[in-house]
């Protein structure tokens, strides 16, 4: 059905590779797992190491950054991984995406300074600040508009204030960074939230095992469903 992977075909067995992200998903992910019986060991909150085992459970853990995660997914290093739904717009990666975890909740939105936006509407062409490149592009191209996109890796909200860009994509959770740079949401371009995702290799060679946890996370996120 799937093409094995060399790096899926290496892994013995039915053990279970998972990548997960740091940073914000990384506490409610350890929460999720250990609800349905797969906890991972407790040293992940103050060691430096990268890879953790659960041994009584046949799964190893991967603790690596956000935007790795589908990378890994996708090329078999990992059979499954958590990842929001944001990196995964923006990556295209080949992978499945079989359920939404429903926690991590944010949006991409466009933005500007208030007393910019209707003076750039007029403007045949304008500079959006984004670490969202892809995303950028395809929403400015589905709406016909022309842009110029400058890449950025972090401090988004600074571009309108000192002039490289009139305005900015970025993930926004509760919009108190826009706030506080005089930013308002013009636009949501998209909605996130924590997504597991599965290598395609690895849905087929360790099918019962990775259906059991998609039915087992399946289960517990519709319990905690209001």
């Amino acid at each position: 059905m799937f093409a094995a992977s060399k790096a899926t075909m290496r892994k013995g067995g039915d053990t279970l590779t998972i990548a997960l992200s740091k940073g914000t998903l990384l506490s409610s992910t350890m929460d999720l797992l250990a609800r349905v019986g797969i906890s991972v060991p407790s040293q992940t909150a103050d060691s430096r190491s990268l890879i953790f085992e659960n041994t009584s459970r046949d799964t190893t853990f991967l603790i690596i950054r956000p935007t790795d995660v589908p990378t890994y997914v996708e090329h078999g290093s990992a059979d499954i991984g958590i990842a929001g739904k944001d990196v995964l717009l923006e990556q295209a990666s080949d992978v499945y995406e079989p359920l939404d975890l429903k926690f991590g909740q944010c949006k991409v939105v466009l933005a500007g300074p208030q007393e910019a936006t209707s003076r750039e509407e007029a403007r045949a062409s304008f500079r959006v600040a984004t670490k969202y490149p892809n995303i950028t592009e395809q929403y400015f191209s589905r709406k016909g508009e022309s842009v110029e996109v400058v890449k950025l890796y972090g401090s988004i909200e600074l571009a309108p204030l000192v002039g490289l860009a009139e305005r900015i994509v970025d993930l926004v959770s509760t919009g108190k960074t826009l706030q506080a740079h005089k930013l308002v949401p013009i636009e949501t371009v998209a909605e996130s939230s924590a997504r597991l995702i599965v290598n395609r290799a690895s849905l087929a060679l360790k099918h019962q095992r990775v259906l059991n946890l998609i039915n087992l996370l399946k289960d517990e996120v519709q319990r905690g469903s209001p």
